[in-house]
């Protein structure tokens, strides 16, 4: 499939209302809320407003007064604005809130806490909270630029395309300004490996959405061969690598040694790997296919589905469901991978990356952050 088309398709998504803004959503809003109520209190105050600085900035305000000429629009710069003011199923700034924890889990090096001359605020360092303000900065610009719409596969029935022009610059202004923010603020930390930690992290987000344009398995793609291990490298590319590089970094900024940093890059990474499982999950946890979500042909559980009846055994199942000259019916593909073995794969690889994400922090001293991490960690299984 072309970059273009699965731009649109997931367009179509995020104007039917399909699309998540994060991927630290939880099939029980309640009780991941419950947990995330609770680590904030933790470190000291809601991440929900960890970028307020910048969104309240005069630049940014002039940004958002002419974005108000796109209400009434199909463009999806306006859900994305909607989701960071409110969004009862998402936490948005869950990065910032793991990074804040693991600073306090992993504490002060005593070794080198002469050296810092910094105060610490509810066990953390300034330039930790600046750090998780920092990743929350990049992720958020990240979010914008990707509601940017591909104007070629845009029809007059979706609308104006004046508006999407206008909503396209607008997203690309935003979003740049976010990035330039979250680069200036890096800068200021004055450590050359969180710079270089960070820079690669944006590098990897960059190549991993890349990727994931280039393989969207819709319609036009549907028998592509995608194996699990290529499934894993690009869900870190695209949804690990920031969280698990930012979590080495606040580390780095403690001055901790080589071991400890490596820890917290384990749990940031396979953290990260757990949900974006559990998201993948969420269309096959219905009973049945008449309310089902719509679904990623290169999600965890169709690729593991894929690898469990072989490419032949898939590809009878795609000529099935897709009859010469129709479209495929989404329904029966469903029932046929809700049947197989792929889906409690995936809840198996799911618990084992969780597994591995306690595994890490468990290393650290017993304390309320390494418990709040620990819960976030459960909450990663729970379906």
């Amino acid at each position: 499939m072309s970059v273009q088309l699965s731009n649109k398709i997931c367009l179509r998504l995020l104007n039917n209302g399909c699309r998540s803004l994060s991927v630290f959503s939880n099939s029980s809003p309640s009780n991941w809320s419950k947990v995330v109520s609770d680590a904030e209190k933790i470190v000291g105050y809601p991440t929900s407003f960890m970028s307020l600085r910048c969104l309240l900035s005069d630049e940014l305000s002039n940004v958002a007064m002419q974005a108000r000429k796109l209400v009434g629009t199909k463009h999806p710069l306006l859900n994305t604005a909607r989701g960071f003011v409110y969004d009862s199923r998402n936490n948005l700034q869950m990065r910032g809130l793991v990074v804040l924890l693991m600073s306090k889990a992993a504490g002060p090096n005593t070794a080198a806490e002469a050296c810092l001359q910094q105060d610490m605020v509810s066990g953390i360092y300034p330039s930790q909270r600046n750090l998780a303000e920092i990743t929350e900065l990049i992720h958020t610009a990240f979010l914008v630029h990707r509601g940017i719409v591909n104007l070629k596969e845009w029809t007059n029935s979706d609308g104006p395309l004046k508006d999407m022009q206008f909503g396209n610059k607008m997203a690309v202004l935003s979003g740049d300004f976010l990035l330039a923010n979250a680069c200036t603020g890096l800068a200021q930390l004055n450590n050359t490996k969180v710079v270089e930690l960070l820079s690669s992290a944006i590098g990897d987000l960059v190549q991993g959405i890349y990727y994931e344009n280039s393989i969207q398995g819709e319609e036009n793609n549907m028998t592509d061969d995608i194996k699990i291990a290529s499934w894993e490298e690009q869900a870190f590319l695209s949804h690990g690598a920031l969280l698990a590089k930012s979590c080495r970094a606040t580390l780095e900024l403690a001055k901790h040694d080589a071991e400890a940093q490596a820890l917290a890059f384990q749990y940031g990474k396979h953290m990260s790997l757990g949900h974006k499982l559990n998201s993948d999950l969420q269309p096959f946890l219905k009973d049945s296919s008449s309310d089902a979500v719509p679904f990623s042909l290169n999600s965890a559980p169709v690729v593991l589905h894929q690898e469990t009846i072989g490419r032949e055994g898939w590809i009878h199942q795609i000529d099935q469901a897709r009859p010469k000259g129709r479209q495929a019916d989404y329904a029966k593909l469903w029932r046929a991978i809700k049947a197989g073995k792929g889906v409690s794969s995936a809840i198996d690889l799911c618990c084992y990356h969780g597994n591995k994400a306690l595994e890490a922090i468990k290393r650290f001293p017993p304390s309320e952050a390494r418990s709040a991490l620990e819960n976030i960690a459960f909450a990663v299984t729970k379906f």
